[in-house]
């Protein structure tokens, strides 16, 4: 399986966390890791678009939005949120 990430993924959001200090480290590695084996997969919400998550700390979730074409998956963006407010 074949990952792309947009400008917005991996340039914006990888540096916004940064600037904010969040201190678990996010990484191409656990944006993979959370889509091929997520905690909780929402594909209702958001059509056609996906959301992952999984937890990446003791308070923390890691949500990655993306889409899958043909054997490929573009990930839009991600966002780390608090356990609870999703699922």
């Amino acid at each position: 399986m074949k990952f792309i990430f947009t400008k917005h993924a991996i340039v914006d959001k990888l540096a916004m966390l940064k600037r904010h200090q969040f201190k678990t480290r996010v990484t191409k590695q656990l944006i993979k890791q959370t889509i091929l084996a997520p905690e909780h997969i929402d594909e209702k919400s958001d059509l056609p678009k996906i959301i992952a998550s999984k937890a990446i700390d003791e308070r923390h979730i890691l949500r990655v939005v993306y889409r899958k074409e043909n054997d490929t998956i573009i990930v839009i963006t991600f966002y780390p949120a608090e356990k609870g407010r999703y699922y």
